[in-house]
Order: structure tokens, then sequence, then C-alpha cells
């Protein structure tokens, strides 16, 4: 997709020379991210964006490393009160943020003391309310929201003689037998395994990841996916990795090379990895919606975000606060949204920008592309699905990731994995529960 020709001159006219230029003259904003390589280019493109189209502010983003270390270096920087303006935080961060009492300017209250307008409602619902406190007061705006979706291999199916995506968890155990047979080494892999198997497990199936509403009631919330339906599809898949028909190829998005080297057929991951197929993969791939545990559930309910938003720090002077108003607003605009979310696969955050893609005919140019969207807005969240609150969550996906890799590796029965993860999870939870109460 191709911004409009203001837009586009204007990213295309600002560089980083002429950037630090007229921050003599005007007032900076610092944005620190976690976007590398291409996408960090486009969050580059975006600030130039905006900087062309006013005077009086230069937003300056700054790549500080991987999502975890981002959110590290944030808080570090505010005890030593040298905090950027805005700080890209994932989606399991949002607990420690909004603990951090006196450090978090609400996206609501900013743009409110901003005069800058704000409608929450021209937001996707789905979006904004994994972010809302329980007054409805979006406390960050969202940014590169995204979901899991399942990526497959449209040539391997075609060899292997299958019609379509499974649909399925039964249907994905015979897909993959098919590609295993005829020739691929693997029929799937995945990654962000805490983020696709546990949380979005239990949100697609309707059920709770943990107590008090999966921690969006209160910090008294304690862990229970180590029920019987999360352990049952756990062990199903060691024994799919027994046959070769599943392969585990790291944390995070570690395995995407398994799909797009064409070892794997398919790949269930972030929509967000578009970008990545696009240049990445040497056939024809498609996306498809997650597939159904049917002994579980007889339809699926709805897929939760991940990805990060972006948070503002207080402590700035008042007057820079006008400044990081009119970025939000620009950033959330729906020309800008629908080129992010074109470019990338990430998800528009408005329904203006949602229509705007309809209307210059992306879906139809790309079919699945809107999978995210129509997995996110399948039904109205329940309380197992709005998403997951749980204070202390960076830490607690590693101790899920470890069992996890347990199981693969053969060393510990899933059951004993997930019981083992609940009960380490749970000591962070009360860890954390006392430290903000």
């Amino acid at each position: 997709m191709k911004l409009s020709n203001y837009v586009l001159g204007a990213i295309t006219a600002a560089t980083f020379t002429g950037m630090a230029a007229s921050a003599i003259a005007q007032t900076e904003i610092e944005w620190w991210h976690a976007m590398g390589g291409a996408n960090g280019e486009r969050v580059d493109r975006i600030a130039a964006g905006f900087n062309e189209s006013q005077s009086e502010f230069v937003v300056v983003p700054s790549y500080k490393g991987n999502y975890t270390e981002t959110m590290t270096a944030a808080v570090a920087a505010f005890r030593a009160k040298a905090q950027p303006h805005i700080v890209q935080v994932f989606e399991v961060g949002t607990a420690t943020m909004m603990a951090a009492e006196g450090a978090v300017y609400p996206i609501t209250e900013l743009m409110d003391d901003a005069g800058v307008p704000f409608d929450k409602s021209a937001y996707l619902p789905a979006v904004v309310s994994y972010y809302e406190d329980t007054k409805g007061n979006l406390l960050s705006m969202p940014f590169n929201s995204s979901t899991p979706v399942l990526w497959y291999n449209k040539d391997a199916f075609a060899k292997a003689g299958l019609d379509g995506p499974p649909t399925t968890w039964d249907e994905m155990e015979s897909a993959s037998r098919a590609l295993v047979a005829s020739g691929m080494e693997c029929g799937f892999s995945f990654g962000w395994q805490s983020w696709v198997m546990i949380e979005n497990y239990g949100a697609w199936h309707d059920i709770p990841t943990g107590t008090m509403e999966n921690g969006f009631a209160g910090t008294d919330t304690r862990f229970t996916f180590n029920n019987e339906n999360v352990v049952g599809i756990i062990n199903d898949i060691y024994e799919m990795s027994q046959e070769g028909l599943f392969k585990y190829g790291g944390r995070r998005g570690d395995s995407l090379s398994m799909f797009t080297n064409g070892e794997c057929g398919m790949w269930m991951n972030s929509s967000a990895y578009y970008g990545s197929m696009v240049s990445q993969a040497e056939f024809e791939f498609g996306q498809a919606m997650l597939p159904l545990d049917t002994s579980v559930a007889s339809e699926p309910q709805n897929s939760i975000i991940g990805g990060a938003t972006l948070w503002v720090l207080r402590g700035k002077d008042e007057g820079d606060y006008k400044g990081v108003g009119e970025f939000m607003n620009y950033l959330s605009s729906a020309e800008v949204q629908a080129w992010w979310h074109q470019e990338t696969g990430y998800v528009p955050i408005t329904t203006a920008a949602y229509e705007l893609s309809q209307e210059q005919g992306f879906y139809d140019a790309n079919p699945g592309t809107d999978t995210a969207i129509q997995q996110l807005s399948l039904n109205a969240p329940t309380a197992n699905s709005r998403g997951v609150r749980f204070g202390n969550f960076v830490q607690v996906r590693d101790i899920i990731n470890e069992e996890l890799e347990a199981v693969w590796a053969g060393t510990k029965s899933a059951q004993d994995a997930m019981d083992d993860a609940v009960e380490r999870g749970n000591a962070l939870l009360v860890k954390f529960e006392k430290a903000n109460n």
C-alpha cells in the first residue's frame, strides 16, 4: 500500500539530518520502541511523517532492544528521572505498568489535558478493551496489535492433496500426516507458545487461564491452566512430535524459518509475520483461523491480542504532552493505520482504518489478511476471552516456556509440567499481589 502523496512526500522529504536540525527550534518528543529491522524502518517513517506535518514538535524514535529489554530500560530510566515521553510495552507488561503509580499518564487523561480530540469509540473494541481500567479509561495507545493465526503452505497442501487448511485439531493431525507423507519434514510448529497454546487456547475455547477474570478483576488472581483441557492438547502435541508431525523450533519467532524454508507445512504465530512471509516465503501461503479442539468446545469464542501499546510516562514539561497527544492522534489516523496494517500484518486499531483497507481492495487482493480481525471480533469477549492481566507475567512466560520445553524434550509429562508451571507462576502472582496492595 502507498500513503497519500502528501504523507508519502513528507516521509520521503524527512531525513534524520533534517530532524536533528529542526529539533533546535522544536520540542523534542522521545519515543523508545522495540521494533527492529523492517518494522523499525516503518516506525521511523511514521515519526518522519508526523514531524513534517507540523512545525512545533519533533518525535525522535529510538530502538531499545526487544520488548523485555525496552520495558526494563524504561523502568530504570524513570527511576533515574531520565525517562522518555513514550515507551512501547508488550501486552504482558500491562499489569506491571498499571502498578507503576505516578509513572503512567493514561491516554484518556492525556488527550483531555492536551485538548486533542479523542473518541474511544473509533477504536476496535477487541483492541482497546485489553488496555482499559475498570472505569473504561484507556491507559495506553494501541499500536502494533496482533493475534495468532494458522499460516499454511498452499503449495505443500496442493502436493499433499489437501483441499484447504484444517479447522480442528483432529484435522491438524491428519493434515500433518498428509504433509509428512508427501515429503515434508514436519506438519506444523509454533512460536510464542505461552501466548498461542495457553493464553489463546483458553480464550478460543472460552476456558479461564486464571481466576478473577484472568486477572482483570483483581491482583489476587491464581493460574488454572493446569486443567484437563490444556494438559490434554499439550499431551496430544507431544505424541504428534514423536511421529515427526510436530517440531518445536524455539521461543518467540525462532521457528519462522521452519515454515518459510519449507520444512513445516503449517505454523501458528502472530498475524504480524505477514511482512516476513512476503519477503521470505518462496511459495504461496495463506492465513486461516486457529484450529478448534472439538473435545473442549463446539465453536470458537474469540482470540486475544498480542503485540504492544504506547505508554506515556509522566515527569516531562507540561507543554510536551500537547505534542505527545497530537502524535497519538496522527498515529491513529485512518491513513497511517491502514498503511501500517497492510505493510506489517498488525491489526488496524480503528474501524476507519479497517474500512479504508477494504475500500482500497487490500483484502480482495490478499485473501486471508483480515483473518486476525475476524478472529478478534468473532464474538463479544467473555471473562475468559477478554485477555490476561497477570502481574510478573513476563517472568511467568519464561517459566511456561521452560516447562513446555521439558515436555517436548520428553523429560516431563504434560500434567507435571503444567502443575509445576502453575505452582511456580502462582508464587510470582503472590509476590506481585503483596507488592501492590
